[in-house]
Order: C-alpha cells, then structure tokens, then sequence
C-alpha cells in the first residue's frame, strides 16, 4: 500500500499551518524533529497516545499536508519529518513554530 505525498514544490503553506495548528500534531513534529525514521507505534509511546483511530487521522493530515514522509514497512509504518522540503519550502518556517511550541510549553 503506498501513500500520497505531495512534491515539493506542491506543498501549500495553508495545509503546513492547518497541520501543524493541532497540538497533537505538532507533538508528533516535536518528536520527529529529533531526527531519524521512527514507527507510528513508538511515536504513540512517547506521546502516550492510545488510540490508534483517532491518530490514522493525524497521520494523513501530515502526510497529505507534506509535513511527513510516511511509508509502510511489513506490519508498521515508518514516519520521518521532511524537513528538508519544508525548510526548501519555507525557509524558517518549522523553526519558528518549534521554538514557539517550546515557548508556550515552558510559560
């Protein structure tokens, strides 16, 4: 099964923002940021999300959005920040809001 991305030059700044607007989202970017491929399941882990209904949702709003590359891998799915296309995208932008996320967080 294989996932729609867009390219990057069909990434949209609306779609970026509506994605990373969600706080559960922007959790799930928090922990991707870090670097690196993770699974969905550690990523609900670390998160202590249990419901894996509700975050197939965030994941194809992310996937869909061009926040995140997401590709199966035998009984998993395999999910990296495309970082790179953002920052190509919107120099700064993915920065700016992590830093943001951690501000609100600390006050």
């Amino acid at each position: 099964m294989g996932y729609r991305h867009p390219e990057r030059d069909q990434i949209r700044i609306e779609d970026v923002l509506s994605a990373l607007g969600n706080p559960i989202r922007l959790s799930v970017i928090r922990v991707l940021d870090a670097g690196g491929e993770h699974n969905c399941t550690s990523v609900l882990g670390i998160l202590g999300v249990t419901s894996k209904s509700t975050m197939t949702h965030h994941w194809r709003v992310l996937r869909e959005s061009g926040v995140v590359w997401q590709q199966p891998s035998g009984r998993e799915n395999l999910v990296t920040l495309r970082r790179d296309d953002l920052d190509a995208r919107y120099p700064g932008l993915l920065d700016a809001v992590l830093a943001a996320a951690r501000t609100d967080e600390a006050a």
